[in-house]
């Protein structure tokens, strides 16, 4: 395999010169050819999730081909605009030039995904590195298998391998791949395997954006509905069984309104998956697999060991890899389940007596992905923006920020590096080239030596720069 790899690489470090001369029609035709392959794909791609997370159609449409599609979409209707070198100002350095930024390809670039949602962060990237022009390996996740045999199948049928190629496989593809000098590596996936991804760069000095998670918390205030947190926050939380990396990880509410919240939440919960108290395996999707199921019960069993209380839920069917939704509260703070990131459908909830103590504990952990903010406060809502940081941040929503292509999506130190969709998408696989055209009327000449007879030049000089 690592033979193959290599020759593959090989082959992408001598043809991305000439991806580098293509101008935004090819590229766009490309990014359509892209979008064909998965249209026509479709109906694999649904029995794929299906049998990997057991997700639901609808849901696999809406969080992974629709979110794909739009993605495309976008590109082609904005990459004339991006690609176009952009005018910047000038100083007295450069009086008389043109100055401006140049978007060139980065080169051959590696995309290594998670398995959470196994199409949606592959493909996304994907499409920014076409529209940056670059070559690509794609690495799938392994634990989702029938969907990276789908994506291995759907690359090598639609693309040359010159330009995209895709390898599937465990860890030792992904450490025969990251040995290799590629010009810009793209990892999604979790913080501890980020700084591996991150380390392997170093030795080559490749750029990386690493899209990693965290914990993600909910913070409720007294001025929102709290139904509509709470069914909020339950739809964040489940989808996909909670195995994703922007889910709400823990919500921080009042002391006062717990016990209402609780029941709001199970209501909610009770409301979009459970069909005569029988949990709806066809609208909720299973744990990844044994390991992971396992962490997560054992992350339950120790909460309520060292305190906590099962509020509901903490159910789970090992032959369908199920646990059914979790609410737990009084959590220790020293916890595992408040150290690590969940993961999972579990949710604790933190009382506090008011909103300084809530942020305090937020900025007691590493900074998360993701900062969810329930209030109808402006003060408080601009409170908590101002003395937190966080990857990205919806005031009364869960989720929907990663929808727009026209906000960054992205972490910060712990949480990742880099962002991504978008315009931005297409910066992170671009070298952003400064150019200045100078004209024949350029002021240079008046630093050039010898520096005395112009030393009475300096405050003028002051002045002006």
């Amino acid at each position: 395999m690592e033979e193959q790899i290599r020759s593959v690489f090989d082959l992408q470090q001598r043809h991305k010169f000439e991806l580098r001369k293509t101008d935004a029609k090819t590229r766009i035709g490309k990014l359509k050819l892209l979008k064909q392959a998965l249209e026509k794909a479709e109906t694999e791609i649904y029995v794929a999730l299906e049998t990997d997370l057991r997700k639901n159609r609808f849901e696999t449409a809406v969080t992974e081909l629709f979110f794909t599609y739009a993605e495309i979409d976008h590109a082609i209707k904005k990459l004339h605009s991006w690609m176009k070198p952009k005018s910047v100002g000038r100083t007295m350095g450069n009086l008389f030039a043109s100055n401006k930024i140049y978007y060139e390809p980065k080169g051959v670039c590696l995309i290594i995904a998670p398995w959470n949602y196994p199409l949606q962060l592959i493909m996304s990237p994907l499409v920014s590195a076409i529209a940056a022009g670059n070559c690509v390996i794609l690495k799938p996740s392994e634990l989702s298998g029938a969907t990276a045999g789908v994506i291995s199948k759907l690359i090598s049928n639609t693309f040359d391998p010159k330009e995209i190629a895709c390898f599937e496989g465990d860890a030792e593809v992904s450490r025969a791949l990251l040995k290799l000098p590629f010009d810009h590596i793209f990892f999604t996936g979790s913080t501890a395997i980020g700084k591996v991804v991150m380390e392997a760069a170093a030795k080559n000095l490749t750029s990386v954006t690493l899209e990693l998670g965290g914990k993600s918390p909910a913070i409720v205030d007294e001025t929102y509905d709290l139904q509509q947190a709470a069914e909020k926050i339950a739809w964040g939380k489940l989808v996909n069984s909670g195995q994703t990396c922007i889910a709400p990880d823990y919500v921080l509410i009042k002391e006062n309104m717990l016990t209402d919240f609780a029941a709001h939440y199970k209501t909610a919960v009770q409301k979009m998956f459970f069909e005569k108290s029988i949990i709806n395996k066809n609208d909720y999707a299973k744990i990844i697999n044994l390991k992971q199921f396992n962490r997560l019960n054992k992350l339950i069993e120790e909460a309520v060991r060292d305190g906590a209380v099962l509020a509901f839920g903490g159910k789970s069917d090992e032959q369908d890899l199920t646990i059914t939704p979790t609410l737990l509260t009084l959590v220790n703070e020293k916890n595992a389940i408040m150290r690590e990131e969940i993961f999972g459908p579990i949710l604790p909830v933190i009382t506090y007596n008011n909103l300084q103590e809530a942020i305090d504990f937020v900025n007691r952990k590493e900074k998360p992905l993701a900062l969810y903010i329930f209030s109808d406060s402006m003060p408080n809502q601009n409170k908590i923006i101002n003395e937190t940081s966080a990857g990205g941040t919806c005031v009364n929503d869960v989720l929907v920020h990663i929808s727009n292509p026209n906000l960054p999506f992205g972490g910060v130190n712990n949480s990742g590096i880099g962002s991504c969709h978008g315009i931005f998408g297409f910066k992170t696989f671009s070298h952003e080239r400064a150019v200045v055209f100078q004209s024949k009327l350029g002021l240079t000449k008046m630093i050039y030596p010898p520096y005395a007879p112009k030393m009475g030049l300096l405050k003028w000089l002051k002045k002006l720069m």
